[in-house]
């Protein structure tokens, strides 16, 4: 469900999986959708998109105006090493996703309505993929996935995502972040597959720099400065998931992430239906 393969496309193929999910926390439902549209260029390089949309319904305050696209992702993949049955060598594979700013992230009439960062992000990953055969015959498949992911900054006015005010002019610096993954997948037969996923991801803190200047109009008024970082967090989640293949080439997940705290972590849980499609 959510550990990347280490696997590319074979050169003129393509792969399209939508995912549709809702982050359930305290305060809100985070309604959203992401969709994997991966095309394989060489037989050991694959690019693609991410696109993502989202709504948020808050519990107790203002709803997102509507749906809204969030940050949009490019991603590429060049496969190093390949898995050969007998072998120890997994499949390896260098990752590298460009988060571009492209969701609405300041001068929001409503909180809710923020759905981007504001600043291009890099992610550089390292991914890995074997195989084991149970001793009933059954195959287990590993997945191993490490990342690191460094922002730009976003320049910032009014009410925006990193939780400034209306009167609000700064900029906002947010922290890196580490990720780190794994997951066991058991085919149960050619159709049906269980699968579990392990995570655990650190942020680093996010500085907020401005002033606030409610009469920018008359000069001799001195401005606000504000200042705030937030904590630096770490969460670790799972996610069960079953998938069935109706055609080796079109298949349905159904799973859900579950994030039971950490350090400065909002507690969540994450159902999600995915349908994989290659041509």
């Amino acid at each position: 469900m959510l550990a990347n393969s280490a696997e590319t496309l074979p050169r003129g193929h393509v792969l399209v999986e939508p995912y549709v999910y809702d982050v359930m926390t305290d305060g809100a439902d985070n309604f959203g959708s992401r969709a994997y549209v991966l095309y394989g260029l060489t037989d050991n390089l694959t690019v693609g998109a991410i696109p993502i949309i989202g709504y948020t319904a808050m519990h107790g305050g203002p709803n997102s105006s509507g749906i809204g696209a969030g940050d949009q992702i490019l991603q590429a993949q060049y496969r190093l090493t390949r898995f050969q049955e007998g072998s120890w060598l997994p499949t390896i594979a260098l990752q590298w996703q460009l988060g571009v700013p492209t969701g609405r992230y300041q001068r929001l009439a409503r909180a809710a309505d923020g759905m981007g960062s504001g600043a291009w992000a890099n992610t550089l990953g390292l991914n890995a993929q074997s195989y084991f055969w149970m001793p009933n015959g059954r195959i287990l498949r590993v997945r191993l996935n490490v990342t690191r992911t460094w922002s730009g900054h976003a320049d910032l006015v009014g009410v925006s995502s990193y939780g400034t005010g209306p009167a609000f002019r700064g900029k906002a610096y947010p922290g890196g972040n580490v990720y780190v993954g794994t997951s066991f997948e058991y085919s149960l037969s050619r159709r049906w597959v269980l699968a579990l996923d392990l995570t655990y991801s650190r942020n680093d803190p996010t500085r907020v720099r401005g002033v606030d200047d409610p009469l920018a109009s008359l000069p001799a008024v001195p401005r606000l400065p504000v200042q705030f970082a937030s904590p630096r967090s770490e969460a670790f989640g799972y996610a069960p998931a079953v998938e069935y293949s109706w055609t080796p080439n079109i298949g349905v997940l159904l799973g859900v992430r579950v994030i039971p705290g950490g350090h400065n972590v909002t507690r969540s849980i994450t159902p999600a239906i995915a349908i994989n499609y290659v041509h």
